[in-house]
């Protein structure tokens, strides 16, 4: 007689639990619905081109950081993209980012940033607050990154844990120790000001955990 444990049990149901849990697509591939610039000013910065999320033109230097956010709040879950960068570094800084559990004051984003570009790959910075975080860890990374071509990001976040993957492979696996920041908030892909940059995100899509 095969004997079942009430652990047992609970351990299936939450694996069957689990398991019903669906990736939801965060972009339609045409146009920007269910998203929002942050500052209105830099609306026309962000625009669809070939089902891509796009930002800067390759030809002008990006003039301010800028922001297009989700217009829906999430706390824990678990978040993909894939996303490429690129642009001269000698006109100037050319960076990204992808924002999460972050507030909105005005035409300011508040909150954590899973970092993109030379220099801040795989790093989690908490931008307008406590700055960098923690430095991504690129000894397995740096054997894989496709600097000028199309990665992959994973963002898995739960409860004070976060933990961030590109192409894969961990950079960065931290733990919020202060109960005042908030576990919610919105999502929010960057291009940061400086350089000639352009900067390209498809296949966004989340799980709530």
């Amino acid at each position: 007689m095969l004997l079942i444990s009430a652990t047992q049990t609970l351990s299936i149901h939450a694996t069957m639990a689990q398991s019903t849990v669906k990736a939801v697509s965060l972009f339609d591939g045409k146009t920007l619905t269910g998203w929002k610039t942050v500052d209105p000013a830099y609306s026309k910065l962000w625009f669809v081109k070939d089902s891509v999320i796009r930002s800067g033109d390759g030809l002008n230097k990006i003039p301010d950081n800028t922001y297009l956010h989700t217009t829906k709040e999430y706390g824990d879950f678990e978040f993909r993209c894939l996303f490429r960068l690129s642009g001269d570094p000698k006109t100037g800084m050319i960076n990204s980012g992808i924002q999460y559990r972050s507030i909105l004051e005005g035409s300011k984003i508040i909150g954590y940033q899973a970092d993109i570009g030379n220099g801040f790959w795989g790093d989690l910075y908490d931008e307008h607050r406590r700055e960098k975080l923690v430095s991504g860890d690129l000894s397995i990374l740096k054997r894989i990154l496709n600097e000028d071509g199309w990665n992959s990001y994973i963002i898995r976040c739960k409860g004070n844990h976060h933990e961030l993957y590109i192409n894969g492979v961990k950079t960065c696996d931290y733990i919020e120790k202060d109960s005042k920041i908030p576990q919610k908030g919105v999502i929010a892909v960057q291009i940061h000001s400086g350089g000639v940059a352009q900067v390209e995100f498809r296949d966004l899509t989340i799980t709530e955990l």
